[in-house]
């Protein structure tokens, strides 16, 4: 080992330089920040309009016959007597042959990368009919497999 003595070097930081680096790196994210938000401007419709798609989809997977079924918004509130386990995003009554034949609930769940959102069918005696996964961020390959109802390696 040597008996030499490290010592820290001291680094003389000018004020001018410290203002212009807190300039720059402000006037960058002040960019950074506007283009992020343009292109959000730019897809949000884009992105609203194939959530619906997938939404109208997976009601359609949860009902009996969907070819005959209509689907109306319904207002969530309170009052309903449900109790809630999951977050409730959107409910519509299943209309067929213009009689209410059940609803699709639309909720949110955690998964272990992100919101699961998935569409639940109910009869009109309050039996599920179905369940329809419209978005996830799970794992590719392992949580993936399950929103696909896939056998995972292990045979599971």
């Amino acid at each position: 080992m040597s008996n030499e003595v490290k010592t820290k070097e001291k680094v003389d930081m000018d004020p001018k330089y410290i203002i212009k680096l807190t300039v720059t790196l402000f006037l960058t994210c002040l960019v950074v920040a506007a283009a992020l938000g343009g292109v959000n401007a730019i897809t949000a419709d884009k992105i609203a309009a194939i959530n619906w798609e997938n939404t109208q989809k997976a009601m359609k997977e949860v009902v009996a016959d969907p070819d005959n079924t209509e689907f109306t918004e319904l207002e969530l509130t309170d009052d309903d007597g449900i109790a809630i386990v999951l977050t409730l995003d959107s409910a519509y009554e299943v209309v067929v042959n213009g009689e209410n034949d059940g609803y699709a609930i639309k909720v949110v769940a955690s998964g272990s990368q992100g919101n699961i959102e998935m569409m639940v069918g109910v009869d009109g005696e309050g039996t599920v009919t179905g369940v329809s996964i419209v978005d996830n961020s799970e794992t590719a390959g392992i949580g993936s497999k399950v929103m696909d109802n896939e056998p995972l390696a292990s045979g599971v």
